[in-house]
């Protein structure tokens, strides 16, 4: 007998093979994520064809604030994510509906908090970007209309982890796709056609996460998903509001740290110049391709985790774990080595400065020896938080960002230099990897001991 929509989504993390569940969990996610990664990339290839370095430059100044909105939205989707699989896995629908619906509530609340600090504070948060005589004017241009449209970059984010929760991944992904092509669409009218230049960017940008937070919403108002908002939740209960909180809240502060670093490793480079500034952006940005990789393995195993967690099948969440190693360290590893062959040319897509060029292949060749190691980082925090057990992930995040990353990008720069800037990551990931894998591992042998005790 054909099994239903529902059936086959919780068959998926219920009772699939453990390597073609965590495929068909991750890879649209994946998808979704790379293209997601084109609202930046867009951005920068068309601010390129201006010509213009210190434009090219402000978008990767600016890029942290981006990063701090998608922190809240971590917090809000991440808590409520791992709750809703939770509460699913142990059969109760009732509290995942009311879940989801908290998760819209709080998420409109946290961008009003952020456009409201942002617009207010401005010009000093501009400064702290790093921008300077050549970039504060275009940087700050770009980070105000981010802050205006908060709500729907936020938004984008957030809805597309409830939907994810439930294992409506398809669905999850629609939007951001969406949303992608009429950046695409709407970056040459506004920055040439209507000569708004970066402006003109930063308002494609936000036009194309109001069209992929409306169609995320209206997957749930027209009935498609499995769980339902429920107005009951709206006022959330202080159970509800303690699970995500508690999930979520180590979940922004790993984000917020990440941006902290990125802040810092900025701060480092414009001593070099603000031409590196820009290609260590276009870079980061290219990189950002293998990143997401990784990223969206992590975000399909934390519903199948989750699951699993609350259902009390810790033998599936060992093959799930182990399968998830595989699969993402062979893809990495497949993406490394088309980043190092074709480094070059991917950064001369962006830019016609040969400086530009020569340091922003530097920096890929380096940069890229990060991607076989920081899948199993990734996925084990996203374990950790599927289980409700932040204090873990969170831990993982602390010592690599706080104790490991930036003391190292501090010490490696005044020591090595310009070089030492650049490998300080890798270093760190191939520590962190050892790490939290072992922990995760142990803590999994130790729950299924509990278990059959």
């Amino acid at each position: 007998m054909e099994l239903s929509k529902e059936d086959k989504r919780i068959y998926t993390m219920a009772e699939e093979k453990p390597a073609k569940a965590v495929l068909k969990m991750g890879l649209p996610i994946t998808a979704g994520m790379i293209i997601m990664v084109l609202y930046n990339l867009v951005d920068t290839y068309f601010i390129g064809l201006m010509h213009d370095d210190y434009q090219l430059a402000a978008v990767n100044l600016a890029y942290p604030i981006m990063m701090v909105m998608i922190a809240i939205s971590n917090m809000v989707g991440t808590g409520a994510a791992s709750y809703i699989a939770r509460s699913m896995g142990a059969g109760d629908m009732n509290e995942a509906n009311r879940t989801v619906t908290a998760g819209y509530v709080l998420t409109f609340l946290g961008s009003i908090l952020i456009a409201a600090l942002g617009l207010i504070f401005l010009d000093p948060i501009v400064t702290l970007l790093g921008a300077k005589e050549n970039t504060f004017a275009p940087t700050r241009s770009y980070a105000m209309v981010l802050f205006i449209g908060s709500f729907f970059t936020m938004g984008n984010y957030t809805f597309g982890q409830l939907l994810r929760s439930e294992g409506s991944v398809r669905y999850s992904i629609v939007g951001m796709v969406v949303g992608t092509v009429v950046n695409m669409i709407l970056d040459p009218i506004f920055i040439f056609g209507l000569d708004l230049e970066i402006t003109g960017a930063a308002i494609a940008t936000i036009l194309g996460n109001v069209v992929g937070t409306v169609i995320s919403v209206l997957f749930y108002v027209r009935k498609k998903t499995l769980l339902k908002l429920d107005p009951k939740g709206i006022i959330p209960s202080k159970k509800v509001l303690k699970e995500i909180f508690w999930v979520g809240i180590p979940a922004t502060l790993e984000t917020l740290l990440t941006s902290a670093a990125y802040v810092v490793n900025n701060n480092l480079a414009v001593a070099y110049g603000e031409l590196v500034v820009a290609a260590m952006g276009v870079s980061q940005k290219l990189l950002s391709f293998g990143t997401y990789i990784y990223q969206g393995f992590a975000a399909g195993m934390q519903p199948l985790m989750g699951y699993n967690y609350g259902s009390k099948n810790i033998d599936r969440m060992l093959k799930l774990m182990r399968a998830g190693l595989v699969v993402t360290t062979t893809i990495e590893v497949c993406a490394m080595c088309i980043y190092g062959l074709f480094a070059p040319w991917l950064i001369g897509i962006f830019t016609e400065t040969s400086e530009v060029i020569s340091i922003g292949t530097t920096v890929m060749r380096a940069s890229m020896f990060i991607l076989p190691f920081v899948g199993a980082i990734a996925s084990s925090r996203a374990t950790f938080q599927a289980m409700g057990k932040p204090q873990y992930a969170f831990t993982i995040t602390l010592v690599r960002q706080l104790f490991l990353y930036i003391p190292l990008l501090l010490t490696f720069n005044h020591f090595f230099g310009f070089y030492g800037l650049i490998w300080a990551q890798p270093v760190t990931e191939v520590i962190m990897m050892i790490a939290s894998v072992t922990l995760l591992y142990r803590t999994l042998v130790n729950l299924k001991k509990s278990v059959l005790s």
